[in-house]
C-alpha cells in the first residue's frame, strides 16, 4: 500500500541532479511518472536511475505530474517557465519545484500566476549523475525558498530524499549560489593548477602529495575556521611570498597566466583577512603587498627568500 501524500512526480531535464532526485523521490515511494531526456547521455542516465519511467515530451509532464521537478540550468529555467505558461500548461493546485541556486521562487512568476505552487529546492552538492549519489543526499543540505506557508513542504520533499533542508531568503539566493560556487567550483581550478606545478617539477602523482594535506586542511578549515590558518602569508614571511611570486611570474611567462594571477589573488585575500583578524600587523600587510608586486610595479626586483 502507498504512502499517504504520495505524488506523481515529472522530471524536466535527466541532467545529473534530475535523474538522481528523481532516483531518491522515487526512492521515498513517489510515483515518478514521466521524464524529459534529450541527449544519448541523458537518456542513459534515465535509464539507469529511473529504469522503467518512460521518456515523455516536456508538455506531456507537466500536464500529468502533480509534482514538476525542473531540474534544468539557470539560464534556460526562465524561457522554459515562460514558454510552458504560454502554453497553459501549468496547473491549479500543481506543485512546482526547481533545482537552480541563483533562483528563488521569483522566477517561477507565471507558476504562481497560474494558480501552481512554486517550491525551489537547490541540493548544495556536486554530482555524478550516477547510484552512489543517493549516498551523497544523506549528508548533503538543500537551499529551500518558498512562501512561508508552503516552506514545510518544501522542506518534508528534501527530508523525504534524505536530506537537511535550509531555508534561504528570496534576496539571498545569488550570495548563497555565490558562496557555493566560489567555495566548490574554486577548488577544482585551485588543485588543478597545483597538480600541474607539482608534475611539472616531477611529481608523478600529485593527488598522492595533495590528497592528505588538502583533506587535512579542509577538516581543520571547517572545523576552526580562519584559525586554521598557516603558511607564508598568514606568517608574514614576505620572502618566501616574493620568491613564490617570482618563480611564478617566471613560470607563467610574465604576468597572463591564470596560475599567477590566481596566487596573486588568494594570497592578498588571505592577508587582508590575517589583518582583519589580527594575525599581521599593518608592516607585515604592506610587506606581503610589496612582494606580491612584480618588479616593474616595485621599480626593484622583489627580495629572495628561501
Amino acid at each position: 500500500m502507498a504512502k499517504p501524500g504520495r505524488l506523481g512526480v515529472g522530471i524536466i531535464g535527466a541532467g545529473k541532479v534530475g535523474a538522481v532526485l528523481g532516483a531518491a523521490l522515487r526512492g521515498a515511494e513517489h510515483a515518478v511518472i514521466g521524464v524529459s531526456a534529450v541527449s544519448d547521455a541523458s537518456r542513459e542516465r534515465a535509464e539507469t536511475l529511473l529504469p522503467g519511467v518512460p521518456i515523455l515530451e516536456v508538455q506531456d509532464i507537466v500536464e500529468r505530474a502533480e509534482l514538476v521537478l525542473l531540474a534544468v540550468p539557470d539560464d534556460a529555467l526562465g524561457p522554459l517557465v515562460d514558454g510552458l505558461a504560454k502554453l497553459g500548461a501549468w496547473q491549479p493546485g500543481q506543485l512546482v519545484a526547481h533545482t537552480s541556486g541563483r533562483f528563488g521562487v521569483g522566477i517561477l512568476h507565471p507558476v504562481r500566476a497560474a494558480g501552481a505552487v512554486p517550491l525551489a529546492l537547490h541540493p548544495a552538492m556536486t554530482f555524478t549523475g550516477m547510484s552512489l549519489d543517493l549516498t551523497r543526499l544523506l549528508d548533503c543540505t538543500f537551499g529551500v525558498t518558498a512562501d512561508a506557508a508552503m516552506l514545510p513542504i518544501a522542506q518534508a520533499l528534501v527530508v523525504e530524499m534524505g536530506a537537511e533542508p535550509v531555508a534561504i531568503a528570496e534576496a539571498d539566493r545569488v550570495l548563497y549560489h555565490a558562496a557555493l560556487a566560489h567555495g566548490a567550483n574554486h577548488l577544482v581550478t585551485l588543485v588543478a593548477q597545483a597538480s600541474q606545478l607539482l608534475r611539472d617539477v616531477g611529481v608523478e602523482a600529485p593527488d598522492r602529495m595533495l590528497g592528505p594535506l588538502l583533506r587535512a586542511t579542509l577538516e581543520n578549515a571547517l572545523a576552526s575556521g580562519e584559525s586554521a590558518l598557516t603558511g607564508p602569508v598568514a606568517r608574514g614571511d614576505t620572502g618566501t611570498v616574493a620568491a613564490h611570486a617570482g618563480a611564478l611570474r617566471e613560470y607563467d611567462g610574465g604576468s597572463g597566466g591564470d596560475i599567477l594571477e590566481a596566487y596573486l589573488a588568494m594570497a592578498r585575500a588571505t592577508a587582508r583577512r590575517a589583518g582583519s583578524r589580527g594575525l599581521l600587523k599593518p608592516d607585515q600587510l604592506d610587506g606581503i603587498e610589496q612582494a606580491l608586486r612584480g618588479p616593474d610595479q616595485n621599480g626593484t626586483r622583489a627580495p629572495e627568500g628561501p
